[in-house]
């Protein structure tokens, strides 16, 4: 089922990928969000089945973004070239793409949170 998807990531290059990946699976690509005040008025407001947030945000952590999707029952998963190591011990158990990700990984995060 094909899902409203906002993609929350400050790299232009790695945001216009994730787009062209969403759409290879049908989904719908709502918004993108490059910064901090911009992905939290989406998470906030926007209608969403699910959301790719990258952690760090031109070097602001995009934490409070997850707490407002949580608050809101939206799935999400963490992208980060980091891991899992990189997350907050609040958001523990979240899915993590490891940066770099396939079209398959993605596709997989995506069925596994429904």
């Amino acid at each position: 089922m094909a899902k409203r998807v906002l993609v929350v990531e400050d790299e232009m290059t790695i945001a216009m990928m994730i787009e062209d990946m969403l759409i290879d699976l049908g989904h719908e690509v709502v918004a993108t969000a490059a910064r901090l005040p911009t992905a939290l008025e989406v998470a906030a407001d926007g209608n969403l089945d699910f959301v790719i947030l990258d952690v760090n945000l031109a070097g602001h952590q995009s934490f409070p973004v997850a707490t407002v999707l949580q608050q809101r029952g939206i799935p999400f998963a963490f992208a980060t070239g980091y891991g899992p190591a990189g997350i907050d011990p609040a958001f523990a158990g979240r899915p993590v793409l490891t940066k770099p990700f396939t079209t398959a990984d993605l596709a997989a995060v995506i069925e596994t949170v429904g």
